[in-house]
């Protein structure tokens, strides 16, 4: 029997396979990267720190996060919807992985964070492909929740005396390469291949672009939709347990905002939202040019509350693109 999401790709007109290639070269091949490189050349002019390898390992380290994170959000967006709770559930993971760290020890309170991430994950996709919640109103609800049970276990208090061996997540080296820079890297790599490569990374676009044809052409779309939102709360566990590392303590809002940052990246790499287009490897160039962004407007010491004006512009543009290609088919 011939795989449902193949027939789906086989009935795309090449006509308009061309055109997607083509629109796809105009932002994500070609506009993001000069971007990018315009962006280095500017920042580095202004400021010739801004390419030194210490500087460049920072910006390697502070993007780590905001790279795993966006890596689940991409495979959410390409399946049809979009997690607004990633900031708060990291924040409950950071104060309920550092309780069970101080009872359990170091290790077992690894495993609780990016175990509860996996089901927080889950119980966002069962609301959303099981009890048929929009992916606006369960993720909000799970925003609300968590971070009331964070506030709730933490009193409003940082969790402190975690154990010294901690730190090494957070602030480690492999060679000369920020580790979390590393897990980011692995994170990008394994879903990629894991998009691109696999029956079920063609299932999830098959889900995104069309949902219902996926339905009729055999696709099990609930238990595909569950098991996406499953993974992407692994990657936010996981991103919790970093962040909370570096921060030597558990906070209840330790992920504020990161639910707009890797949605941002995802957007910004080419990503559409609701259409099933879009790559893991786009969402790495939109993670670097927002990385390369803020940490060259630090450098030239532009205030924060401006960054987030910039970044509120880049955002909208991003978007505006995207919608005018959609158009012009």
């Amino acid at each position: 029997m011939a795989d449902p999401a193949e027939l789906t790709v086989e009935a795309t007109p090449a006509r308009g396979r061309l055109a997607d290639w083509a629109s796809a070269a105009t932002w994500s091949r070609v506009g993001l990267p000069a971007v990018i490189v315009a962006m280095i050349l500017v920042f580095s002019f202004l400021n010739p720190n801004f390419y030194s390898a210490t500087n460049l390992r920072n910006v390697a380290r502070q993007t780590a996060i905001l790279g795993i994170t966006a890596c689940g959000q991409t495979m959410v967006i390409l399946s049809g919807g979009f997690d607004l709770s990633v900031g708060m559930v990291i924040g409950l993971i950071s104060v309920a992985g550092s309780l069970a760290m101080i009872q359990l020890g170091l290790w077992p309170g690894m495993l609780a964070g990016v175990l509860m991430g996996v089901a927080v994950g889950a119980l966002n996709g069962f609301m959303v492909a099981r009890a048929g919640l929009p992916p606006f109103i369960a993720t909000l609800a799970m925003f609300s929740a968590a971070r009331g049970l964070a506030l709730i276990l933490s009193g409003g208090l940082p969790i402190t005396d975690l154990p010294p061996d901690y730190r090494w997540l957070g602030a480690g080296h492999v060679l000369t390469l920020p580790l979390p820079a590393v897990i980011a890297a692995v994170a990008f790599l394994g879903c990629h291949l894991l998009m691109k490569k696999t029956r079920f990374g063609r299932y999830v676009y098959a889900i995104g672009g069309n949902e219902e044809a996926a339905v009729y052409s055999g696709v099990p779309v609930a238990r595909y939709k569950v098991s996406v939102w499953a993974l992407h709360g692994l990657l936010v566990g996981a991103a919790a347990v970093i962040l909370t590392s570096r921060a030597v303590s558990g906070h209840a809002t330790l992920g504020e905002g990161a639910e707009l940052e890797s949605i941002a990246a995802t957007v910004i790499g080419g990503t559409a939202l609701g259409r099933g287009r879009g790559s893991i490897f786009n969402t790495l160039l939109g993670v670097v040019a927002m990385g390369i962004l803020t940490n060259g407007l630090n450098l030239i010491n532009v205030s924060t509350y401006y960054q987030m004006v910039a970044m509120g512009v880049i955002i909208a543009g991003a978007v505006y693109v995207d919608q005018w290609r959609h158009r012009q088919r």
